[in-house]
């Protein structure tokens, strides 16, 4: 079924928006259960994030691809399977629903609507960490089967919010949703730009991976050995 233009952009704006909605409500429900087991409310978030990717994945892949991140957008751009003109205006939408979904996600748990997290996030640690979570993000977005990659996506991101650092935001729309709630999910805007080079690197070498590997594959198609 065909989608109008306006149809995927609202698709990428409401799914982003559900998106940071689920990972910092999820973030602040766990705290607020979890009696100060920051280990509890990491679970708490972590499966949150899992069942809500997973569902909004395949209620809006079919829509608009079900990006929700910039850098994966511009990665479907980059392989030619998106216009170039497409890029700001999903670009766009996935930021200005992250915004949004903070904003709900504040004003569910009776917070002040509009603020700025003081959760300082940064060292070469963590921006090791989002390299290496985005580059897994893009490497399973593109190796995986189309028919499974929303639930590969979604376990993915599980396992990478505990073997990485940084506990993989992966995202550079949900850096800056997350800019705006002082919580458990948030981080300082100082933090910012160091997360969004990291994840723009990760998706670069990505990029460079899976291109190798397809110039690879059609070289031994085309030359296969005796």
């Amino acid at each position: 079924m065909n989608h109008s233009y306006s149809g995927r952009l609202i698709s990428e704006f409401v799914g982003t928006a559900f998106l940071l909605c689920i990972v910092i409500g999820s973030g602040i429900m766990g705290v607020n259960l979890s009696q100060g087991n920051d280990s509890i409310a990491l679970l708490a978030n972590t499966m949150a994030t899992v069942f809500g990717l997973y569902i909004l994945i395949e209620v809006f892949g079919p829509i608009g691809g079900a990006h929700f991140n910039p850098v994966v957008t511009a990665t479907m751009v980059a392989l030619k399977r998106q216009p170039l003109a497409e890029l700001l205006p999903y670009v766009i939408a996935q930021l200005a629903g992250a915004f949004v979904g903070a904003v709900l996600a504040n004003l569910m748990f009776d917070l002040s609507v509009l603020q700025f997290s003081l959760k300082v996030r940064s060292g070469f640690p963590l921006w090791t960490g989002e390299v290496i979570a985005t580059f897994g993000l893009l490497t399973v977005i593109l190796f995986a089967n189309s028919a499974k990659v929303s639930s590969m996506v979604a376990a993915y991101i599980g396992a990478a919010y505990w073997f990485t650092s940084s506990t993989s935001f992966a995202n550079p729309a949900a850096v800056f949703g997350r800019m705006f709630s002082d919580t458990f999910a948030g981080i300082a805007p100082a933090s910012a730009l160091g997360f969004v080079l990291a994840q723009l690197l990760g998706g670069a070498l990505a990029f460079a991976f899976y291109t190798g590997y397809q110039k690879r594959s059609d070289q031994l198609a085309a030359h296969p050995n005796p």
